[in-house]
């Protein structure tokens, strides 16, 4: 896909990719940082804007696998997780929970941006086709490639917790 292809794409889809890789950039800036720390608030709320916008433009774009009718599908029901997951966070940091807070941003942040967002790397998919218009199937190296590495975290993870606990 060239430039002037990426340009003529849908406002919807510039409106849904461009917040997306913004947030996917930010996530572990905001996810990092000390908490009540001013650059974890402030990049916490742009995270939650970009995230927000990511999910609510989602709903302007057609559904291509599996449409129910009126240009929606399953796919759509992630853009109500993603609005509901940020209202949990949000309303946990602003109770003062932080372990919630912490618990359902980062479940954004893995859920919705690198395994939900690895699926957009599939052969015939716009991103996929931006990327790799080539080569196609690289695509799917690319998930399995995401999709090792999760696993290699979860189990070290897993190691570490069993000799700690």
């Amino acid at each position: 896909m060239t430039a002037s292809e990426l340009a003529a794409l849908p406002l919807a889809v510039h409106l849904h990719l461009w917040p997306a890789l913004g947030a996917l950039v930010l996530g572990p800036f905001a996810l990092t940082r000390r908490r009540r720390d001013i650059w974890h608030k402030g990049a916490g709320y742009l995270w939650v804007g970009l995230m927000a916008l990511t999910a609510g433009s989602a709903l302007w774009i057609e559904a291509a696998v599996l449409p129910i009718g009126y240009g929606f599908g399953p796919i759509h029901a992630l853009s109500v997780l993603v609005f509901y997951g940020l209202w949990r966070g949000v309303f946990a940091a602003r109770a003062g929970d932080v372990a919630t807070h912490s618990g359902w941003m980062r479940a954004l942040y893995w859920q919705a941006l690198i395994i939900a967002g690895s699926f957009t790397l599939l052969p015939g998919r716009t991103l996929n086709t931006l990327l790799f218009p080539e080569r196609p199937m690289l695509g799917v190296v690319v998930i399995c490639g995401v999709g090792l590495a999760l696993s290699m975290r979860f189990m070290r993870l897993r190691s570490v917790r069993r000799l700690v606990g």
